[in-house]
């Protein structure tokens, strides 16, 4: 994948960037693979606002993704390599040899033609999805099992991988690219490699417009609104916030206030946070 800038015939293109998307091999999703997706621009039942600067945005289709990877034992295809509007990762589309066809994340270096598998039996490729426990120490893996058979839940976005550091008894340590070190269980499947569209986090906005496409709402700061709208608001002229830590608008600590349950269950499984330097 490439980085495409734009000639500066308006101001917003001077700096814009996008994805050449030379990886893309098709256009259209497969149509038994995609769900509606109904918009709420945050409200909930009653019409409430519960998550802010949400609205808007273009249609989109969601893409039905195989996070478990269960077909055990069953070789497939890769048909194409597609863009996908829901995750910053692309998404590649399986032909299985038993006729059925799905989606999985697509990792760095997957090309249209290529066979993979899932399984204890597979082998340790790009693409593979394999349990911890049969997978070499010091491989890079992504769309890592909490739970065996849950399906993926950790490291699935553009760009990232974890590496399984060890294997002892029922649990593997995996570092996660937040610098964690966490125990998951050793039957919990990962597929080699890491994900794809690496480039993304380069990518260069370049106009207000672009992000109400992708249906994000402008963000006001606190200090330009009025005093009963938010507690960093009012003061004559250009103020500070007023106190001693910045808050959100319900008065809450917003930078350094941690949010973790300090007897939450998985707290166990975590051998160092990422917070630890």
């Amino acid at each position: 994948m490439g980085i495409k800038r734009f000639r500066p015939y308006t101001p917003s293109r001077r700096h814009m960037t996008s994805s050449d998307f030379a990886e893309v091999s098709k256009g259209t999703p497969e149509k038994s693979l995609t769900v509606h997706i109904k918009k709420t621009a945050g409200r909930n039942n009653q019409g409430k606002i519960t998550v802010r600067h949400h609205g808007g945005g273009g249609k989109i289709k969601y893409r039905l993704v195989d996070f478990k990877r269960n077909k055990d034992g069953v070789p497939a295809k890769v048909a194409a390599i597609e863009y996908d509007p829901n995750r910053t990762a692309h998404i590649a589309l399986l032909f299985y040899t038993d006729g059925e066809k799905r989606y999985i994340i697509a990792p760095n270096g997957l090309k249209v033609g290529d066979k993979v598998s899932s399984g204890p039996e597979a082998e340790v490729r790009v693409g593979n999805a394999i349990p911890l426990r049969f997978i070499p120490i010091g491989q890079e893996i992504h769309n890592i099992e909490l739970k065996p058979g849950a399906g993926g839940a950790m490291v699935r976005s553009a760009g990232n991988a974890a590496q399984l550091m060890a294997k002892e008894g029922k649990y593997a340590t995996v570092r996660l690219p937040s610098g964690e070190m966490r125990m998951v269980p050793i039957d919990c499947k990962a597929t080699i490699g890491q994900v794809g569209n690496i480039d993304h986090e380069l990518i260069k906005i370049g106009k207000a417009g672009r992000k109400r496409h992708m249906g994000i709402r402008p963000t006001v700061r606190g200090s330009v609104m009025n005093p009963n709208d938010h507690p960093h608001g009012g003061g004559e002229g250009k103020t500070g916030i007023g106190r001693p830590a910045p808050c959100t608008p319900w008065g809450k600590p917003a930078l350094g206030y941690k949010t973790r349950k300090k007897n939450k269950e998985s707290n166990k499984y975590i051998v160092r946070k990422r917070t630890v330097k």
